[in-house]
């Protein structure tokens, strides 16, 4: 099976599905290897592979020739390539062959495909058109890209981008809502602990722990003298949480991401939640955190970067320091005054502020971003590193009850 890295159609995916089983020994999985070899190297004379398409394979051929075989090498093809190259630059031909490639391949290998097209043919400006937007299949990364074009997007488009993201963000909530919901739930009922706990609320393992030395062998029992539990969830708000994200061009994924969970966490009647977006100007979304929809139209992707500037806006909002938790989501690329922007981050900590600093929230893991202000952080106790989504619920969680972050292994982030 060929994989890779950005090197041919569908980077690191089965792109060919297996008309049959592609494992085994025997004439037929020669053939089936045969085949697949065929439709990643696309039919030039020198393939070596001697290997002719009919039907549908033809079909499935011709769609990935007019993504990746371009003959001057011009759209990430090879030059010299056999196959006959480019979607040309009309809307019709370009529905077309959206239709055909959600035809013949799976739709994560779709999503991949529709990246690449925008990223190497710069079919950008064709997500204009409404009939475009509803051809396409729909993911985080054409997210990201609709909403960098959104202020050129013209009025006829937005109702019909809108739905796209809509349909994303949904998807995306139902699978990340119920674990952070529950995680946090936990971490803020251990945290509001009380000494003198009701019986339903003891913390056993702890108070065990804390009363080992009044074992009585001949009772095989511990005596306790000291009893810890933690209350239960109150409608009063026990943490607060501030979002504080970079919407320069790198970050589209991660704005995405934060805020769907931004608006898991202001569902949350114990979690007073901010949300914050920057680039040189400091635009705060929290009023719009009912629908994650209206703050993702309400950024701006691109342009500079000003932490300095957002970190300030953040900390003279800041009233319970010690019940606060922030959280910078950005490449760190620093526009504004880079030592006043490590001494605010010292005063909040000092202050009792949790600093989380995340490189990336996506599951592509952390974008270049710069390592001296990185290292910077992390001699200040702030480790900065890329977190995937599914790891975000447990990272908050450990922020609430002031944990070690769960930093995750080398093993555990995707490389950036």
């Amino acid at each position: 099976m060929i994989t890779g890295t950005d090197t041919g159609p569908a980077a690191g995916t089965d792109t060919v599905p297996a008309a049959g089983a592609g494992a085994g020994a025997g004439p037929g999985a020669a053939a089936e290897r045969l085949r697949r070899w065929r439709l990643v190297l696309g039919g030039d004379s020198a393939d070596g592979t001697g290997c002719a398409l009919t039907g549908r394979d033809q079909a499935m051929d011709a769609a990935l020739a007019a993504l990746y075989g371009s003959g001057d090498g011009s759209a990430g093809g090879r030059r010299g390539s056999g196959r006959g190259a480019g979607l040309g630059a009309s809307a019709p031909s370009v529905a077309r062959w959206l239709g055909d490639i959600r035809t013949y391949f799976p739709s994560s290998v779709v999503q991949v495909m529709q990246r690449d097209a925008i990223d190497r043919l710069d079919l950008s400006a064709l997500l204009l058109e409404p009939e475009m937007l509803e051809a396409v299949e729909a993911d985080v990364h054409l997210v990201g890209t609709l909403l960098s074009l959104n202020r050129a997007m013209p009025e006829t488009t937005k109702e019909t981008a809108r739905a796209v993201v809509r349909k994303v963000v949904e998807k995306l909530e139902k699978q990340l809502a119920t674990r952070t919901r529950s995680t946090l739930t936990g971490a803020l009922d251990r945290s509001a602990r009380i000494s003198r706990p009701r019986h339903r609320d003891i913390d056993w393992d702890r108070t065990i722990r804390a009363n080992l030395k009044n074992y009585l062998p001949e009772y095989r029992t511990v005596v306790p003298e000291r009893l810890i539990g933690y209350g239960r969830a109150s409608q009063a708000v026990k943490k607060e949480v501030v979002l504080c994200i970079d919407q320069s061009g790198s970050m589209a994924a991660s704005v995405v991401y934060a805020s769907v969970f931004g608006a898991v966490l202001a569902s949350m009647r114990s979690l007073a939640t901010r949300l914050v977006v920057f680039d040189t100007a400091v635009v705060d979304l929290t009023d719009q955190l009912d629908d994650p929809v209206d703050v993702l139209f309400g950024t701006r992707l691109g342009g500079g970067t000003d932490i300095n500037r957002a970190l300030a806006y953040c900390q003279e909002r800041i009233t319970r320091p010690a019940d606060t938790v922030v959280v910078l989501i950005s490449d760190l690329y620093e526009g504004g005054i880079r030592n006043e922007m490590l001494k605010r981050v010292a005063a909040m900590k000092a202050s009792g502020v949790q600093f989380v600093a995340l490189l990336a929230l996506s599951d592509e893991g952390a974008p270049a971003y710069d390592r001296e202000h990185a290292a910077a952080l992390a001699e200040l106790g702030a480790p900065a590193f890329a977190c995937t989504p599914d790891l975000f619920p447990g990272i908050m969680a450990a922020a609430v009850e002031r944990r070690p972050l769960p930093i995750p292994a080398p093993g555990q982030q995707p490389a950036g």
